[in-house]
């Protein structure tokens, strides 16, 4: 029978996602040769080539993906073990760490914690890390999370063997504007309505691309006066008249100003939607579920 180790076929899937020998050395903390190494010896054990030069890096051959393909199944119950033992020798009370981006730990991981203290029975002990939402797979790939939120723009196709996703909400964006703007109190306002106007936004990433997208979607192209990737500062931007902005719903619980007036936009309808993602696997551990359970129960207060 066919000898499978699994720290080598975690390397060779480490390769695969990071692309060089480098890269992979650098993300397990091993050195390019021990990890060359590990590889031509998974090779002699399964009897079959996995790389292939490729100029100066290498590629991983037919075979290499047809033995990622079975080892994904291996991975998964893995974790199912990994969160069952744990589960079995620390009971619910496990500890769970979260990547979540930053409007994500105000609005969904305070709240459910909340709601797990609640609880009679003892819950998880969450520990929090605040990170991108491209980020959030990253630490979770590397084992540094069990648990991340993100936005669905940013996550692995539902395909992807490594990860289990669990839609959250649909996040609505409402335009915030001054309250002193000429549209901030007039009925059925759409984003259309709003082409000419200066428009605050960051100058790359997530929220970028959701911002123009949307008001691509109405049929313009928004005139980014400035450029500001907190929400503070957005919203201190707005106050001021110095422009307007979309605005998560997420963000804008409990953070507007008094000068800012935030609109619905019932005619558009821009949204963007949240998701949760574990190794996949790791959702039949007690405590990782009592975790998206309490997510899940937070989302829903904002349908």
């Amino acid at each position: 029978m066919t000898e499978w180790d699994v720290k080598k076929l975690r390397i060779l899937r480490t390769l695969r996602d990071h692309g060089t020998v480098t890269a992979t050395a650098q993300a397990l903390l091993m050195t390019p040769s021990a990890v060359s190494q590990q590889l031509t010896n998974l090779a002699g054990q399964l009897g079959v080539e996995l790389l292939e030069p490729q100029g100066r890096r290498v590629r991983l051959t037919d075979a290499a993906h047809l033995v990622l393909r079975h080892a994904e199944a291996v991975f998964a119950q893995l974790e199912r073990a990994d969160a069952e033992l744990t589960g079995y020798l620390r009971g619910e009370a496990g500890e769970v760490r979260v990547g979540a981006f930053s409007t994500a730990v105000p609005a969904l991981v305070v709240p459910a914690v909340r709601l797990l203290r609640a609880e009679e029975r003892p819950g998880p002990d969450v520990r929090v890390r605040e990170a991108e939402a491209a980020q959030a797979y990253e630490l979770l790939t590397a084992g540094e999370v069990d648990l991340a939120l993100s936005l669905a723009a940013h996550a692995p196709t539902a395909r992807d063997p490594r990860f289990s996703l669990f839609p959250l909400l649909a996040d609505p964006l409402d335009v915030a504007l001054p309250a002193a703007h000429p549209l901030a109190g007039a009925p059925a306002l759409r984003l259309a309505d709003l082409a000419a106007d200066r428009w605050i936004f960051g100058g790359s990433g997530p929220w970028s691309e959701i911002t123009t997208a949307a008001c691509e979607a109405a049929g313009f192209v928004p005139e980014q006066a400035h450029s500001a990737a907190g929400w503070t500062a957005i919203l201190a931007l707005v106050e001021a008249g110095m422009g307007i902005a979309l605005v998560p719903r997420m963000a804008s619980r409990g953070q507007r100003p008094e000068g800012v007036v935030t609109r619905v936009l019932e005619a558009d309808r821009p949204s963007r939607h949240v998701v949760a993602a574990v190794r996949h696997g790791a959702e039949s551990g007690p405590a990782v579920a009592r975790v998206l359970g309490a997510l899940t129960r937070v989302a829903g207060t904002f349908s």
